[in-house]
Order: C-alpha cells, then structure tokens, then sequence
C-alpha cells in the first residue's frame, strides 16, 4: 500500500512544499557516503572564513531505507540527480543487503518495509527476523513495532506478515491511553517509573500511519478509531503557531514538555501521517497540517531562517538553552509524581531560542514521501485530499 498524495490549495503552502522537495533533490547527494555505502548520520552546519559549511558524520541504515522510500516517489530522473545516478530501486537492493545481519531491529523494519514497496516483491528473511523478534514478548519501542507493522502490510503474501500484524496490533492498542496518546515502549511499564508515562511525537505519528494503513487493508475498524483518537489528541495540543510538541503524557493526553520542535515533524511525519489517515477514511486534519508547515516560516522562538536554501538543507530542531536535556528529565519526573505538575517559569529560565545546526538524511528522505511528485501516483487513482486553509 502507499499513502495518498496531498495537494495544497492555497499559494503558501504550495510554495513552501515547491521549495522544500526541490531543496531535497539538492541535498541529499552530499549526505552519501560512498565508501560505506551508506547514508550519513547527520551533515553538521559548522562555520568558516568562506562562511557556513557541512560536514559529514557517521554512517545510518535507517536513514538509508527511509531515503530509498521517500526518493521512489520522485520521477527517474529526479531520483538518480537525489542519488547520484542511482535509483531508489538500487539503493534497496543495498540496504536490503546492509540489513540481512544488521542488529538493530529498527533499521530491519524499515529496510523490510522499503524492499516490499519500492521492488514490490517482499524479503522473507528480514520479516523473518521481525517476527522471530516479537514472537519473544519483549519489550519494542513503539516507532520500531509501528514499522514493523507497516513493513507487513507492505508485504501481505509474506509468510511472516500475518504473524507481525496481529502481534504489533494487540501490542498498540493494548498501550494507548485513554486520551488517545501512545507510551515509547511497549509494554510502557518496561520505561520505569519516570519515563512509562511519556510518549513522544514520533511515538504518535508511526501509530497513526501504521494503523491507517491497517484499517485500509484489513477494514480494520478499531485500528481505524485508534488512528483518529491519537491524531486529534495532537492536533488538539498543538501549539499555536503549529508547533508539534515533543512529549506527551499517555495517561492523561496533556503535553510533558514542547522542546525541542524539530523541524521533520512539521515538514513530513506530521503531515505524512495526518494524510494517510485522512486517506483511509479517518478525521481530516489537514488545516493542522498547513500550520505545521508555516512554522517553518514564523517560528516565532527565534529569528535565525531554519531553511538554508544555499547549503540545502532545513536545520533540525528549535531548543531550549540548557543542560543536557534538563527540561525533557525535569519534566518526566514532575509528571511522573502528578499529572499536569511542571516546573514553574520554565520558559524564562531555559528559554528555547537556539538552532540545531545539522540536518539528517532520513528528514529529507520522509519530506520526499509525505509530499510525491505531482505526477507519481502509484495507487492508480488521484485520492489527494486537500489542505483548506492556511491559518497562517
């Protein structure tokens, strides 16, 4: 299955989303790694006498396959000037490769999900490999089991994928709570006490996607009403100038702590998920989807441009000026103790007004997929839905 294309109506949003993928196409040939076959972990923006410059730094299988989905929904040429001559179809077959033996269950799901939608005939090993997994009962962090249940359905005549579905199902809806908010491990009692309460925004967006995507193939109901649950819970949360907030409390669907806002989840797995769900029948959320993408406009915590249209690349994240992840760990354990209990004045004492200077592959790899080509349409009908408003 694929996601359902958007077309954006108003004048601003489409640029923005104009912009955006051709800055894509532009950035992502530096991010390879041609010695280890691979796409980088990050390219960090450092300065010089000539002015700002990236740099190269480690290698991400992850990042690999998620480039190789969001590059197949290019047009051919656009796809060999994104990969330096390759097809996304070639950069599979090496992540397929890469994965066979690779120990992190995550890059295994996603690189079993592109082998299935991108070549169109699934790898039995890899989902293999994911189902023996689950099969153990141990605890799987919920974006690693949401791709492995999209990996499945991406692969339905694959022996292990009906073994997948039902185990990642039961897993998500026994763990959502009851505002509609997932935890970041599941079972959430494997985080401990101060962290089993907090779920973040990527813990959100890969449910709804992976449960969308179930409710289509299977008429899957209940996936389908958990999908729209946690959906609206973080559109209801959002911030005002469209910020997706970073943690979230599962018990009682408030916000833990907004900081960092990075700019991936407002300009692709936001509106990726939020489409998709929209395309399987679910709640339309796409005036939310439009004022995620203007904050990479407004983004009213600091003044600096996030998008760097010479280097091409869209800086990660707006964060608050602290020690190491102070405020995310203060606010865990304040929630922890009472729902709702943060630390006064947070803001004032560490306010969010700085830039993270480096940008990711598989953050403008997820920009290709949530936002196709005009012309791709691989589903073989136009089901685009469309964004009614800017609220900018």
């Amino acid at each position: 299955m694929t996601a359902p294309h958007l077309t954006v109506t108003t004048r601003r949003a489409r640029a923005s989303v104009a912009q955006l993928t051709e800055l894509a196409v532009r950035g992502l040939p530096r991010m390879w790694d041609e010695d280890a076959q691979s796409f980088v972990q990050t390219m960090r923006g450092l300065p010089s006498p000539d002015g700002p410059v990236l740099r190269q730094e480690g290698t991400n299988l992850r990042y690999s396959a998620i480039v190789a989905l969001g590059t197949s929904r290019l047009r051919p040429a656009e796809q060999r000037e994104a990969l330096g001559g390759r097809t996304a179809r070639d950069l599979t077959s090496v992540v397929a490769a890469q994965a066979l033996d690779h120990r992190d269950p995550g890059a295994v799901a996603l690189a079993a999900w592109a082998v299935a939608e991108v070549t169109g005939t699934p790898d039995e090993a890899l989902l293999d490999r994911l189902a023996d997994l689950l099969g153990r009962g141990t605890p799987v962090p919920t974006v690693q089991a949401s791709w492995m249940l999209t990996a499945a359905l991406a692969a339905p005549g694959a022996a292990a994928s009906g073994r997948i579905v039902s185990a990642v199902r039961a897993r998500l809806l026994a763990a959502q709570g009851d505002q509609g908010i997932f935890p970041h491990v599941l079972p959430a009692s494997a985080q401990g006490r101060w962290r089993a309460h907090v779920g973040c925004f990527a813990d959100q967006v890969y449910p709804v996607q992976a449960l969308a995507r179930l409710a289509t193939a299977r008429d899957d109901a209940e996936a389908l009403a958990a999908a729209n649950r946690c959906a609206r819970r973080i559109c209801e949360l959002q911030g005002p100038a469209g910020q997706w907030w970073w943690h979230y409390d599962v018990r009682d669907g408030s916000v833990v702590e907004g900081f960092p806002v990075y700019s991936v989840h407002q300009h692709a797995m936001g509106p990726m998920a939020l489409i998709e769900l929209r395309g399987a029948g679910g709640e339309d959320h796409m005036t939310e989807v439009a004022l995620g993408l203007s904050w990479l406009r407004t983004h009213p915590e600091v003044v600096e441009d996030l998008v760097a249209e010479d280097l091409a690349v869209v800086w990660r994240k707006v964060y608050r000026r602290e020690p190491a992840k102070a405020a995310r760990r203060l606010s865990a354990v304040t929630t922890s103790l009472r729902t709702g209990l943060h630390l006064p004045g947070l803001d004032r004492l560490l306010p969010p007004t700085r830039v993270d200077h480096e940008c990711r592959p598989y953050e403008l790899g997820w920009l290709l997929y949530a936002w196709p080509a005009d012309d791709v349409d691989r589903s073989g009908a136009d089901v685009r839905p469309a964004v009614t408003e800017d609220r900018s």
